[in-house]
C-alpha cells in the first residue's frame, strides 16, 4: 500500500482548497477576527460588512438572478435541505389552506428523503417521483403527480451518486404551473456544472463539495417566497434562521465558489474528459464491470463522478479491497451492521438487486491527475480479475 491513499471521494467531501485557507488565514489576521457580526460595536459592523462580502459572492456564483439578500448562511447542505422542504411547504401551506402535498424525487440525498416521516406529522401528503432507467426524472413524470394540492416540489439538481444532472428549469416550471413552490438541492452540483437556477424558489448548498470548509452551507430563497423559519432564537438571517454566523466559514466557501465560477467551462471539460475515459476503460467489454447510466459527460451529468457496479461482488468487498491498495472509493449503497442495502438511488432507476449491491462511486476534481486515475483502473480491474478466477465470491445475505 502506498505511503498516502489516493482520495477519490470528493463527493462525499472535497479535500480543502488554497482559496478556502487564504481566506481563513486572512480572517484569523483581522481586528475583528471572532467578533459577532450582529453586535453594534465597530469589530461586530466590521464582522458584518465581511459576512455581507461571502454573501454577495455566492449570489455571483449562484447566478439566476440571486440577490445577496436572498442568501441565507447556515451550517450545510442538510440543514439547508430540512430548512428548504419543511420551510417551504409550511409557508405555501399557510398562504393556501389547500396546499398539502409535498412532491419528492425518489433519488433524493437522504437529508430530504428522510422528512416523509416529520412531513407526515405536520398533516402533509408526501409523494415520490421515479427516474427513468437512465436516472433522469422526466418533466412528464412530475407533470402527473401534480395537482391544486401540491405545495412544493423537490428535485436535486444532479444526483450525489450517479452525477446525472436533472432538468431543473423544466420541472420548476411544471411545479410552478400547478401553483406550488420548487426547491433544488444543489449541493453536489453547485460549482461543478454549469446550472440554470432561474427557475428555481430556493436552491440548497455546502461549501465542502467544493473544497471549502465542512459545517457551512448557504439557501438561496427568493424575496417573496413563503419560508417558515425552523429554529429560533437571535433573528438572524432575516429571522429564518436562528443562531450566531461563522463569518470565517462563510469567507471560506465565498472564496472557492468564486474561483470554481471563474474557471468553471474549462475545469468541467477538463474532469468530464478524464471520466469518461475511465468509464470506458472500466467498463470495457469482458472486464465485469458495468455503467450505472449511460448518460454522457457532456453537461448532462457532473464532471467528476464515475458511477460502475460489479455485479459478481459486493460494494463492501471493492471498498475494502481497493483501501488495502492505496484507494479511497465509497459506494452507491449503505452498509449497516450485519447487511448490505442497494442503494435507494439505484433501486428507483430500475437496477437489479444484484448488480446494485457491488456499486461503486470514484470521485475526483481536475487535482487528481490522468496517471492516478490509471492506477486506481489497474488496481480495480485486477481486484474483479482476482475474483472471478476463483477468488471469494458474494456470500448470500
Amino acid at each position: 500500500m502506498p505511503d498516502t491513499p489516493l482520495y477519490l471521494d470528493y463527493a462525499a467531501s472535497a479535500p480543502l482548497r488554497p482559496e478556502a485557507r487564504r481566506a481563513r488565514d486572512a480572517h484569523e489576521a483581522a481586528p475583528w477576527a471572532g467578533a459577532n457580526p450582529n453586535s453594534l460595536h465597530s469589530l461586530g459592523r466590521a464582522a458584518a460588512r465581511e459576512l455581507d462580502r461571502a454573501r454577495a459572492e455566492l449570489a455571483r456564483a449562484l447566478g439566476g438572478r440571486v440577490r445577496p439578500a436572498d442568501v441565507l448562511l447556515t451550517s450545510g447542505g442538510t440543514e439547508s435541505n430540512n430548512l428548504a422542504v419543511m420551510g417551504l411547504a409550511e409557508g405555501a401551506r399557510a398562504r393556501d389552506a389547500r396546499r398539502r402535498r409535498v412532491v419528492l424525487s425518489a433519488i433524493e440525498h437522504d437529508s430530504v428523503l428522510d422528512l416523509v416521516a416529520p412531513l407526515h406529522e405536520r398533516g402533509f401528503e408526501v409523494d415520490l417521483v421515479r427516474p427513468g432507467r437512465d436516472g433522469v426524472v422526466g418533466v412528464p413524470a412530475l407533470e402527473d403527480a401534480l395537482d391544486e394540492s401540491c405545495a412544493l416540489v423537490s428535485v436535486m439538481a444532479a444526483n450525489n451518486e450517479t452525477g446525472v444532472a436533472q432538468p431543473v428549469a423544466g420541472l420548476a416550471r411544471a411545479a410552478h404551473a400547478a401553483g406550488a413552490l420548487f426547491h433544488t438541492d444543489a449541493v453536489q452540483a453547485f460549482g461543478h456544472l454549469p446550472l440554470d437556477l432561474s427557475e428555481a424558489d430556493a436552491v440548497s448548498v455546502a461549501a465542502h463539495k467544493l473544497g471549502g470548509p465542512v459545517g457551512v452551507g448557504a439557501l438561496a430563497v427568493r424575496g417573496r417566497t413563503p419560508l417558515r423559519p425552523q429554529s429560533f432564537g437571535g433573528g438572524q438571517e432575516r429571522g429564518l434562521r436562528a443562531g450566531t454566523q461563522d463569518v470565517s466559514g462563510a469567507a471560506q466557501f465565498a472564496a472557492v465558489a468564486r474561483a470554481a465560477a471563474e474557471g468553471l467551462a474549462e475545469t468541467a471539460a477538463l474532469v468530464s474528459a478524464r471520466s469518461r475515459a475511465l468509464q470506458e476503460r472500466l467498463c470495457a467489454p469482458g472486464t465485469g464491470v458495468v455503467p450505472t447510466t449511460d448518460v454522457p459527460y457532456d453537461g448532462s451529468r457532473l464532471p467528476g463522478i464515475v458511477s460502475v457496479m460489479v455485479p459478481s461482488l459486493d460494494s463492501e468487498t471493492l471498498i475494502l479491497e481497493l483501501d488495502q491498495r492505496g484507494f479511497e472509493v465509497s459506494a452507491g449503497s449503505a452498509c449497516t451492521s450485519g447487511s448490505l442495502d442497494p442503494s435507494h438511488v439505484l433501486s428507483a432507476m430500475g437496477i437489479d438487486r444484484t448488480s446494485a449491491l457491488g456499486s461503486l462511486r470514484i470521485s475526483f476534481d481536475e487535482r487528481v491527475g490522468e496517471a492516478d486515475l490509471e492506477r486506481l483502473a489497474d488496481a480495480l480491474l485486477d481486484v474483479v480479475a482476482a475474483h472471478a478466477h476463483g477468488g471469494p465470491r458474494r456470500t448470500a445475505r
